[in-house]
């Protein structure tokens, strides 16, 4: 029964979107405003002198994979005239649909795509559309099937329809309704609460992704003080080791009930601060038995947070990124010094197990526990994690949580609010042809 009602849903979507797309061409003669009126509600818009190369049907089709992605990605079909200005092109319809999202635009016989980092990081749009490109010259169906089969999955965010809740319905299928909902009085509330609900369901999945993780932190600690030789009662012990024993006693179990009260991506920080405070214990109560100096107190290793507190800052860079020193422990020191790999923590995701660093911007309160939210940007610049606290809007904060401060998410408005240099290049030369440079040329 679910499986017969989310195909009728997929066909109701697609007709709708179609009609969508159908009213602006029979209504205009194209231009921005008109994409823009159209992908606020559709998500596709085709300019009326592109219907004879990108279809209804085709646009529908796409419409309808985008709508059940629930992604906020935005594809316009325009030719290369003035009134869709090379330059300001991608600016401008980002400017009036007012959504946080991915911009997807085929203007000519050129393809760019564009968007916000709180959807995508930079970069990252850039390179998918030029593959989607390369790999179908000529062909915009095919182009733009491709370029929304890969964004969907990289994208964050919903789209303009509810995502959750509707059974399966795309946006497309229930702008109307909730249009008229609103012109009633009643479609403000319930966006607003609709849209609280979605932010919880996805705190809760960030939780859920981050608690995997923490949770290894945590065990790797206790095994580390069950394996410790160590009686606070032997005849050896004085008072500053059983303190500093007492202390990686009590970090663990404030890292164990703090991860058991978590309600929220925030409260993991806390957590790996704990679990920092009670390594460095451990390492000081080493020192003190052995007679050694006391260890400096330095942040973990960068790494893996599990090997304990760095001894050295060492130099590294991520791939294509540029060289920095991060602090390492002694055995990853020693990895660096002899040209070898060192021991990267690695963390599951949706495309495989990556470091920690390209999993995701889930991990920033993790990450921030561990080395502040001073050192934690330098450290992981170049980085899938570092593109996005490099953003003003997402910068990880002290207390900021998971992401930055705030900001709006993909698929929420936030009007003409965002980083225009994310949005330029246009007028850079070429699209992708000729390997694959910038923008459009030209008007």
């Amino acid at each position: 029964m679910r499986t017969v009602f989310r195909r009728a849903a997929a066909v109701l979507s697609a007709l709708m979107i179609g009609l969508l797309l159908i009213a602006p061409a029979a209504s205009a003669a194209g231009g921005v405003g008109d994409a823009a009126a159209a992908l606020k509600k559709g998500q596709v818009y085709v300019d009326p002198s592109m219907t004879g190369r990108f279809s209804a049907a085709q646009a529908a089709e796409l419409g309808r994979r985008i709508a059940d992605a629930d992604k906020p990605i935005f594809v316009a079909v325009v030719p290369a005239t003035d009134a869709y200005p090379a330059r300001t092109v991608a600016q401008d319809l980002r400017t009036e649909v007012g959504i946080v999202g991915v911009y997807a635009i085929w203007r000519g016989d050129q393809f760019k795509a564009f968007a916000d980092r709180k959807a995508l990081p930079a970069g990252v749009p850039d390179r998918i559309a030029g593959a989607a490109f390369r790999s179908h010259p000529g062909d915009i169906g095919a182009t733009l099937t491709d370029f929304v089969g890969q964004a969907a999955g990289q994208t964050k965010g919903h789209g303009i329809g509810d995502g959750s809740g509707s059974g399966g319905l795309g946006a497309a299928a229930i702008v109307v309704p909730i249009a008229l909902l609103a012109l009633a009085g009643g479609g403000v509330f319930l966006l607003f609460r609709r849209a609280k609900k979605r932010k919880e369901q996805e705190r809760q999945a960030q939780l859920a992704q981050l608690r995997t993780v923490v949770d290894e932190d945590i065990t790797a600690f206790g095994e580390e003080l069950d394996r410790l030789d160590f009686s606070p009662g032997a005849p050896d012990a004085d008072d500053a080791q059983r303190a500093d024993y007492t202390h990686a006693l009590d970090a663990y179990e404030h890292a164990k009930a703090t991860m058991e009260a978590a309600t929220g991506p925030d409260d993991v920080r806390p957590v790996t601060e704990a679990l920092a405070d009670g390594r460095f214990a451990l390492a000081t109560l080493a020192a003190r038995r052995e007679k050694r100096p006391l260890p400096e107190r330095r942040p973990p290793c960068f790494f893996d947070p599990r090997h304990g507190p760095s001894v050295a800052d060492g130099q590294w860079a991520p791939v294509g990124g540029a060289p920095r020193a991060v602090p390492v422990c002694a055995a990853d020191a020693a990895r660096l010094a002899d040209g070898a790999e060192p021991d990267i923590r690695t963390v599951e995701t949706s495309y495989g197990r990556q470091p920690y660093w390209d999993a995701g911007p889930a991990y920033s309160p993790w990450a921030g526990g561990y080395y502040g939210s001073g050192m934690l940007p330098g450290l992981v610049a170049g980085t899938v994690l570092g593109s996005v606290l490099a953003t003003p809007g997402d910068a990880w904060a002290a207390g900021g949580g998971f992401d930055g401060g705030g900001g709006p998410d993909g698929g929420d408005y936030s009007g003409a609010d965002f980083d225009q240099s994310d949005f330029g290049g246009f007028d850079g030369g070429g699209g992708f042809d000729g390997g694959g440079g910038g923008g459009f040329a030209g008007h």
